[in-house]
Protein backbone atom coordinates (compact mmCIF):
# COMPACT_ATOMS: atom_id res chain seq x y z
CA UNK A 1 0.00 0.00 0.00
CA UNK A 2 1.64 3.49 -1.32
CA UNK A 3 1.21 6.49 1.58
CA UNK A 4 -0.91 8.48 -1.27
CA UNK A 5 -3.24 5.95 -1.50
CA UNK A 6 -4.08 6.84 3.00
CA UNK A 7 -6.78 9.27 3.40
CA UNK A 8 -5.85 11.60 6.51
CA UNK A 9 -7.81 14.17 8.45
CA UNK A 10 -5.09 16.10 10.29
CA UNK A 11 -6.05 17.85 13.96
CA UNK A 12 -4.40 20.60 15.41
CA UNK A 13 -4.35 24.03 16.35
CA UNK A 14 -1.20 26.27 17.16
CA UNK A 15 2.00 26.59 15.40
CA UNK A 16 3.32 23.29 17.17
CA UNK A 17 1.07 21.47 15.07
CA UNK A 18 1.17 23.38 11.21
CA UNK A 19 4.92 21.84 10.94
CA UNK A 20 3.51 17.80 11.46
CA UNK A 21 0.68 19.36 8.52
CA UNK A 22 3.46 21.55 6.57
CA UNK A 23 5.76 17.84 6.59
CA UNK A 24 2.68 15.89 5.69
CA UNK A 25 1.79 17.92 2.56
CA UNK A 26 5.07 19.15 1.44
CA UNK A 27 5.86 14.92 1.17
CA UNK A 28 2.91 13.82 -0.53
CA UNK A 29 0.90 11.96 2.38
CA UNK A 30 -2.84 12.08 1.30
CA UNK A 31 -4.11 15.00 3.45
CA UNK A 32 -8.09 15.24 2.71
CA UNK A 33 -9.65 17.27 5.57
CA UNK A 34 -7.73 19.88 8.52
CA UNK A 35 -9.81 19.99 12.01
CA UNK A 36 -8.94 23.03 14.66
CA UNK A 37 -10.62 25.11 16.54
CA UNK A 38 -13.18 28.00 15.69
CA UNK A 39 -11.45 31.47 14.97
CA UNK A 40 -10.27 33.43 18.52
CA UNK A 41 -12.13 36.40 19.04
CA UNK A 42 -8.89 39.55 19.80
CA UNK A 43 -8.71 42.78 20.17
CA UNK A 44 -9.82 45.07 22.79
CA UNK A 45 -13.94 44.69 22.42
CA UNK A 46 -13.35 41.03 21.17
CA UNK A 47 -14.68 42.44 17.65
CA UNK A 48 -12.45 40.97 15.42
CA UNK A 49 -11.62 37.14 15.09
CA UNK A 50 -7.88 35.37 14.60
CA UNK A 51 -8.28 32.16 12.79
CA UNK A 52 -5.50 29.53 14.15
CA UNK A 53 -1.82 29.11 12.26
CA UNK A 54 -3.49 25.51 11.72
CA UNK A 55 -6.13 27.25 9.74
CA UNK A 56 -4.13 29.60 7.70
CA UNK A 57 -1.95 27.02 6.39
CA UNK A 58 -4.83 24.68 4.86
CA UNK A 59 -6.53 27.55 3.64
CA UNK A 60 -3.04 28.61 1.29
CA UNK A 61 -2.81 24.94 0.57
CA UNK A 62 -6.51 24.41 -0.44
CA UNK A 63 -7.15 22.26 2.27
CA UNK A 64 -11.08 21.81 3.31
CA UNK A 65 -11.48 22.55 7.19
CA UNK A 66 -13.58 22.15 9.60
CA UNK A 67 -14.33 24.42 12.91
CA UNK A 68 -16.31 21.91 15.33
CA UNK A 69 -17.86 23.78 18.64
CA UNK A 70 -18.18 20.79 20.06
CA UNK A 71 -16.71 17.39 18.83
CA UNK A 72 -19.90 15.31 19.44
CA UNK A 73 -22.47 17.99 17.40
CA UNK A 74 -24.32 15.29 14.81
CA UNK A 75 -23.37 17.56 11.65
CA UNK A 76 -19.72 17.38 12.31
CA UNK A 77 -20.06 13.58 12.48
CA UNK A 78 -21.38 13.46 9.13
CA UNK A 79 -19.16 15.55 7.58
CA UNK A 80 -15.85 14.24 8.82
CA UNK A 81 -17.50 11.02 8.58
CA UNK A 82 -17.66 12.28 4.46
CA UNK A 83 -14.05 12.28 4.40
CA UNK A 84 -13.97 8.39 4.62
CA UNK A 85 -10.57 8.79 6.20
CA UNK A 86 -8.50 5.37 7.00
CA UNK A 87 -6.09 7.18 9.52
CA UNK A 88 -6.55 10.60 12.00
CA UNK A 89 -3.26 12.47 13.20
CA UNK A 90 -3.87 14.73 15.96
CA UNK A 91 -1.03 17.49 17.34
CA UNK A 92 -1.72 19.91 20.04
CA UNK A 93 -5.18 19.52 19.68
CA UNK A 94 -8.49 18.78 22.54
CA UNK A 95 -9.58 16.06 23.59
CA UNK A 96 -11.75 13.80 21.32
CA UNK A 97 -14.44 11.64 21.84
CA UNK A 98 -14.74 8.18 21.10
CA UNK A 99 -16.74 8.37 18.39
CA UNK A 100 -14.53 10.48 16.60
CA UNK A 101 -11.48 8.83 17.34
CA UNK A 102 -12.68 5.31 16.44
CA UNK A 103 -14.07 6.77 13.05
CA UNK A 104 -10.74 5.52 10.67
CA UNK A 105 -10.17 1.90 10.19
CA UNK A 106 -6.76 2.59 10.90
CA UNK A 107 -7.17 4.40 14.07
CA UNK A 108 -6.27 7.78 15.50
CA UNK A 109 -2.63 8.31 16.44
CA UNK A 110 -1.22 11.53 18.31
CA UNK A 111 2.19 13.87 18.70
CA UNK A 112 2.77 14.30 22.41
CA UNK A 113 5.16 16.41 23.02
CA UNK A 114 6.94 14.15 25.73
CA UNK A 115 8.19 10.64 26.43
CA UNK A 116 4.99 9.16 27.72
CA UNK A 117 4.15 7.50 30.13
CA UNK A 118 5.54 11.02 31.50
CA UNK A 119 4.01 14.18 31.39
CA UNK A 120 0.91 13.55 30.14
CA UNK A 121 -1.00 16.60 29.79
CA UNK A 122 -1.58 20.02 28.37
CA UNK A 123 1.78 21.54 28.64
CA UNK A 124 4.57 18.48 28.54
CA UNK A 125 7.41 21.22 27.11
CA UNK A 126 6.64 23.55 30.48
CA UNK A 127 6.94 21.48 32.90
CA UNK A 128 9.58 19.16 31.96
CA UNK A 129 11.80 22.08 31.80
CA UNK A 130 10.57 23.72 34.98
CA UNK A 131 11.43 19.99 36.88
CA UNK A 132 14.94 20.36 35.36
CA UNK A 133 14.97 17.44 33.24
CA UNK A 134 18.06 16.92 30.74
CA UNK A 135 15.89 15.33 28.34
CA UNK A 136 12.54 15.11 26.73
CA UNK A 137 11.45 14.02 22.99
CA UNK A 138 8.38 12.96 20.87
CA UNK A 139 5.76 9.77 21.27
CA UNK A 140 3.27 8.93 19.20
CA UNK A 141 0.52 6.94 20.34
CA UNK A 142 -3.13 5.40 18.99
CA UNK A 143 -5.60 7.03 21.55
CA UNK A 144 -8.31 5.91 23.77
CA UNK A 145 -10.56 6.80 26.72
CA UNK A 146 -8.25 8.15 28.40
CA UNK A 147 -6.06 10.94 28.00
CA UNK A 148 -2.16 10.20 26.53
CA UNK A 149 -2.99 6.90 27.99
CA UNK A 150 -3.04 4.35 24.56
CA UNK A 151 -0.62 2.28 22.95
CA UNK A 152 2.88 3.52 22.34
CA UNK A 153 3.92 3.33 18.39
CA UNK A 154 7.48 5.32 18.23
CA UNK A 155 9.17 7.67 20.25
CA UNK A 156 12.34 9.86 19.97
CA UNK A 157 14.33 11.45 22.47
CA UNK A 158 15.39 15.31 22.82
CA UNK A 159 18.18 16.97 24.67
CA UNK A 160 17.31 19.78 26.55
CA UNK A 161 20.55 22.17 27.70
CA UNK A 162 20.66 23.67 31.51
CA UNK A 163 20.59 26.75 29.41
CA UNK A 164 17.46 26.20 27.34
CA UNK A 165 13.73 27.71 27.44
CA UNK A 166 10.63 26.64 26.57
CA UNK A 167 11.06 28.39 23.19
CA UNK A 168 14.25 26.39 22.87
CA UNK A 169 12.50 23.36 23.49
CA UNK A 170 8.97 24.00 21.68
CA UNK A 171 11.26 24.54 18.54
CA UNK A 172 12.85 20.93 18.74
CA UNK A 173 9.94 19.18 19.16
CA UNK A 174 7.99 21.02 16.56
CA UNK A 175 10.10 19.68 14.01
CA UNK A 176 11.09 16.16 16.05
CA UNK A 177 7.57 15.97 15.97
CA UNK A 178 6.73 16.21 12.30
CA UNK A 179 9.40 13.67 11.65
CA UNK A 180 8.13 11.20 13.93
CA UNK A 181 4.43 12.19 12.29
CA UNK A 182 5.59 10.80 9.03
CA UNK A 183 7.72 8.00 10.53
CA UNK A 184 4.64 6.15 11.77
CA UNK A 185 2.61 7.00 9.41
CA UNK A 186 5.22 5.27 7.18
CA UNK A 187 5.15 2.36 9.59
CA UNK A 188 1.65 1.21 9.32
CA UNK A 189 1.35 1.90 5.69
CA UNK A 190 4.60 -0.91 6.16
CA UNK A 191 2.53 -3.25 7.03
CA UNK A 192 -0.65 -2.70 4.96
CA UNK A 193 -0.91 -5.15 1.87
CA UNK A 194 -0.37 -3.43 -1.34
CA UNK A 195 -3.55 -3.77 -3.08
CA UNK A 196 -6.42 -3.75 -1.09
CA UNK A 197 -7.34 -2.49 2.54
CA UNK A 198 -10.59 -4.82 2.36
CA UNK A 199 -10.21 -7.66 4.73
CA UNK A 200 -7.44 -6.84 6.85
CA UNK A 201 -7.40 -7.37 10.47
CA UNK A 202 -6.47 -4.18 11.45
CA UNK A 203 -6.53 -4.84 15.04
CA UNK A 204 -3.81 -7.21 14.33
CA UNK A 205 -1.81 -4.59 12.53
CA UNK A 206 -2.11 -2.11 14.96
CA UNK A 207 -1.05 -4.37 17.90
CA UNK A 208 2.02 -5.64 16.25
CA UNK A 209 3.55 -1.97 16.07
CA UNK A 210 2.53 -0.82 19.29
CA UNK A 211 2.93 -1.66 22.49
CA UNK A 212 0.82 -0.70 25.95
CA UNK A 213 2.71 2.19 28.12
CA UNK A 214 4.39 1.00 31.20
CA UNK A 215 4.15 2.43 34.72
CA UNK A 216 5.15 -0.11 36.98
CA UNK A 217 7.60 1.04 39.63
CA UNK A 218 8.14 4.57 37.65
CA UNK A 219 7.30 8.00 39.47
CA UNK A 220 5.23 9.95 37.15
CA UNK A 221 5.65 13.69 36.55
CA UNK A 222 2.30 15.02 34.89
CA UNK A 223 1.71 18.13 32.41
CA UNK A 224 -1.62 20.25 33.59
CA UNK A 225 -2.71 23.64 32.16
CA UNK A 226 -0.94 26.54 33.24
CA UNK A 227 -2.74 29.53 34.84
CA UNK A 228 -1.59 32.76 36.45
CA UNK A 229 -1.29 31.14 39.54
CA UNK A 230 1.00 28.62 38.57
CA UNK A 231 3.66 31.01 37.21
CA UNK A 232 4.07 32.83 40.57
CA UNK A 233 7.75 32.04 41.90
CA UNK A 234 8.30 30.46 45.62
CA UNK A 235 11.32 32.29 46.53
CA UNK A 236 11.29 29.57 49.56
CA UNK A 237 13.15 27.18 46.94
CA UNK A 238 16.43 26.14 45.74
CA UNK A 239 18.36 28.56 43.24
CA UNK A 240 18.26 25.88 40.62
CA UNK A 241 14.88 25.17 41.52
CA UNK A 242 13.96 29.19 40.87
CA UNK A 243 16.24 28.70 37.82
CA UNK A 244 14.17 26.31 36.01
CA UNK A 245 10.87 27.38 37.30
CA UNK A 246 11.69 31.08 35.40
CA UNK A 247 12.92 29.46 31.68
CA UNK A 248 10.11 26.71 32.05
CA UNK A 249 7.92 29.41 31.46
CA UNK A 250 9.65 31.83 29.59
CA UNK A 251 9.16 33.66 27.08
CA UNK A 252 5.23 32.73 27.62
CA UNK A 253 3.56 33.21 29.60
CA UNK A 254 6.40 34.75 31.84
CA UNK A 255 6.80 33.79 35.81
CA UNK A 256 6.01 36.92 38.54
CA UNK A 257 6.69 38.09 41.81
CA UNK A 258 5.38 40.65 43.59
CA UNK A 259 7.50 43.51 44.73
CA UNK A 260 6.84 45.33 48.09
CA UNK A 261 8.83 47.09 50.45
CA UNK A 262 10.36 45.46 53.76
CA UNK A 263 9.08 48.27 55.82
CA UNK A 264 5.07 48.54 56.01
CA UNK A 265 4.64 51.91 54.22
CA UNK A 266 1.95 52.06 52.60
CA UNK A 267 2.96 51.83 48.82
CA UNK A 268 1.52 50.16 46.87
CA UNK A 269 2.82 46.38 45.64
CA UNK A 270 4.40 46.16 42.09
CA UNK A 271 4.46 43.23 40.14
CA UNK A 272 7.18 42.07 38.51
CA UNK A 273 7.87 39.93 35.36
CA UNK A 274 10.73 37.30 35.77
CA UNK A 275 12.09 36.21 32.12
CA UNK A 276 15.19 35.31 32.47
CA UNK A 277 17.64 34.56 35.58
CA UNK A 278 21.59 33.24 36.19
CA UNK A 279 22.36 31.16 38.86
CA UNK A 280 25.78 31.86 41.08
CA UNK A 281 27.88 29.99 43.79
CA UNK A 282 27.08 32.96 46.02
CA UNK A 283 25.75 32.19 48.91
CA UNK A 284 22.29 33.88 50.32
CA UNK A 285 22.67 36.66 52.45
CA UNK A 286 18.81 37.78 53.48
CA UNK A 287 15.41 36.27 53.68
CA UNK A 288 14.45 34.66 50.63
CA UNK A 289 12.67 36.78 47.97
CA UNK A 290 14.56 40.02 49.05
CA UNK A 291 16.94 41.86 46.36
CA UNK A 292 20.50 42.51 46.93
CA UNK A 293 22.05 45.05 44.39
CA UNK A 294 25.70 45.21 43.51
CA UNK A 295 26.48 48.21 40.83
CA UNK A 296 25.00 46.86 37.89
CA UNK A 297 23.58 43.55 38.52
CA UNK A 298 20.47 42.51 40.75
CA UNK A 299 20.00 39.44 42.83
CA UNK A 300 17.59 37.95 44.64
CA UNK A 301 17.99 35.47 47.96
CA UNK A 302 16.81 32.08 47.90
CA UNK A 303 16.89 29.23 50.10
CA UNK A 304 20.65 28.72 49.36
CA UNK A 305 22.48 30.90 46.65
CA UNK A 306 21.68 34.30 45.10
CA UNK A 307 19.79 34.34 41.75
CA UNK A 308 20.85 36.76 39.53
CA UNK A 309 17.87 38.79 37.75
CA UNK A 310 18.96 39.43 33.70
CA UNK A 311 15.30 40.11 32.08
CA UNK A 312 12.57 41.49 34.17
CA UNK A 313 9.43 44.09 33.69
CA UNK A 314 7.54 45.82 36.10
CA UNK A 315 3.78 47.23 36.20
CA UNK A 316 1.76 50.11 37.70
CA UNK A 317 5.49 51.96 38.74
CA UNK A 318 6.84 54.03 41.29
CA UNK A 319 10.39 54.49 42.34
CA UNK A 320 11.04 55.23 46.14
CA UNK A 321 14.40 56.11 47.75
CA UNK A 322 13.83 55.21 51.63
CA UNK A 323 10.09 56.61 52.31
CA UNK A 324 10.87 59.26 50.02
CA UNK A 325 8.55 59.03 46.34
CA UNK A 326 11.24 59.97 44.07
CA UNK A 327 9.39 62.46 41.57
CA UNK A 328 9.81 63.50 38.10
CA UNK A 329 10.28 59.90 37.28
CA UNK A 330 7.67 58.23 35.05
CA UNK A 331 7.22 54.83 33.54
CA UNK A 332 6.57 55.13 29.58
CA UNK A 333 4.74 52.61 26.98
CA UNK A 334 5.20 53.07 23.59
CA UNK A 335 2.05 52.29 21.65
CA UNK A 336 3.12 53.43 18.38
CA UNK A 337 4.95 50.68 16.30
CA UNK A 338 7.06 51.39 13.39
CA UNK A 339 8.60 48.52 10.61
CA UNK A 340 12.28 48.95 11.77
CA UNK A 341 14.11 45.78 10.31
CA UNK A 342 15.97 45.19 7.62
CA UNK A 343 14.78 41.96 6.41
CA UNK A 344 16.34 41.35 3.89
CA UNK A 345 19.71 41.46 5.69
CA UNK A 346 18.76 39.32 8.45
CA UNK A 347 18.21 36.42 9.54
CA UNK A 348 14.70 34.79 10.73
CA UNK A 349 11.97 32.41 11.11
CA UNK A 350 8.47 33.15 10.40
CA UNK A 351 6.87 31.70 13.31
CA UNK A 352 3.17 31.68 11.75
CA UNK A 353 1.53 32.69 8.38
CA UNK A 354 -0.77 35.49 8.98
CA UNK A 355 0.76 38.13 6.36
CA UNK A 356 -0.99 41.18 8.08
CA UNK A 357 0.46 40.33 11.34
CA UNK A 358 3.90 38.19 10.66
CA UNK A 359 5.38 36.79 13.77
CA UNK A 360 9.66 36.28 13.37
CA UNK A 361 11.83 34.43 15.47
CA UNK A 362 15.21 36.52 14.88
CA UNK A 363 18.66 34.58 14.42
CA UNK A 364 19.97 37.93 13.07
CA UNK A 365 18.43 41.40 13.14
CA UNK A 366 19.54 43.97 11.67
CA UNK A 367 17.79 48.09 11.38
CA UNK A 368 16.89 49.69 8.63
CA UNK A 369 18.68 52.71 7.77
CA UNK A 370 16.84 56.35 7.63
CA UNK A 371 13.89 54.65 10.14
CA UNK A 372 12.93 57.90 10.78
CA UNK A 373 12.98 59.84 8.19
CA UNK A 374 10.01 61.76 7.05
CA UNK A 375 8.13 60.49 10.62
CA UNK A 376 7.07 62.38 13.23
CA UNK A 377 8.81 60.12 15.50
CA UNK A 378 11.70 59.77 17.72
CA UNK A 379 11.07 56.84 20.16
CA UNK A 380 8.92 53.66 18.95
CA UNK A 381 8.54 50.09 19.52
CA UNK A 382 9.72 47.36 16.84
CA UNK A 383 6.84 45.81 15.20
CA UNK A 384 8.62 43.07 13.98
CA UNK A 385 10.04 42.57 17.57
CA UNK A 386 7.45 43.72 19.58
CA UNK A 387 9.85 44.04 23.13
CA UNK A 388 12.05 45.74 21.58
CA UNK A 389 12.60 49.59 21.36
CA UNK A 390 13.97 51.90 18.96
CA UNK A 391 15.44 55.21 19.29
CA UNK A 392 16.68 58.12 16.56
CA UNK A 393 19.92 58.89 16.32
CA UNK A 394 19.50 62.71 18.22
CA UNK A 395 17.70 60.81 21.39
CA UNK A 396 20.57 58.53 21.68
CA UNK A 397 22.98 61.30 21.73
CA UNK A 398 20.76 63.27 24.19
CA UNK A 399 20.98 60.19 26.46
CA UNK A 400 24.46 59.93 26.18
CA UNK A 401 25.58 63.55 27.42
CA UNK A 402 23.02 63.49 30.20
CA UNK A 403 25.34 61.18 31.96
CA UNK A 404 22.66 58.19 32.12
CA UNK A 405 23.94 54.77 33.01
CA UNK A 406 23.07 51.00 32.43
CA UNK A 407 21.85 51.61 28.87
CA UNK A 408 23.30 49.74 26.00
CA UNK A 409 22.65 50.51 22.12
CA UNK A 410 22.83 49.21 18.74
CA UNK A 411 21.66 48.50 14.71
CA UNK A 412 21.80 44.91 15.34
CA UNK A 413 21.13 42.21 17.56
CA UNK A 414 22.41 38.43 17.19
CA UNK A 415 21.97 35.59 18.70
CA UNK A 416 24.37 33.19 16.69
CA UNK A 417 27.84 32.16 17.54
CA UNK A 418 28.84 34.89 14.86
CA UNK A 419 29.17 38.19 16.68
CA UNK A 420 27.91 41.20 14.18
CA UNK A 421 26.73 43.23 16.87
CA UNK A 422 28.70 46.63 17.93
CA UNK A 423 27.16 48.13 21.07
CA UNK A 424 27.44 51.80 22.22
CA UNK A 425 27.27 51.40 26.43
CA UNK A 426 26.42 54.33 28.66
Amino acid sequence: MKKENIRIVFMGTPEFAVESLKALVENGYNVVAVVTQPDKPVGRHQEQLQPSPVKLYALEHNLPVLQPVKMKDADFIDELRSYKADMQVVVAFRMLPEIVWSMPRLGTFNVHAALLPQYRGAAPINWAVINGETETGVTTFFLDKDIDTGRIILQKPFAIPDTADVEYVYDGLMYLGAKIAMETIDLIVSKLPEDSLDNVDFSAVLDGISAPQVCEDAELHHAPKTFKETCEINWNQSAKKVYDFVRGLSPYPGTWSTLCSIEDNGVKPLIMKVYKTAKSDRTSVGTPGTLVVEKTRLYVNTSDNLLELLDIQFFDVDLFCGDEKVEGFYAMNLPRRMKCVDLENSEFRLMNFDRNNPDYMFYYMKLRKNIFNNNNAYVVRCEEMHRSIVVSENVKIALFETGLKGLQFSDSVDITPQERSIYERI
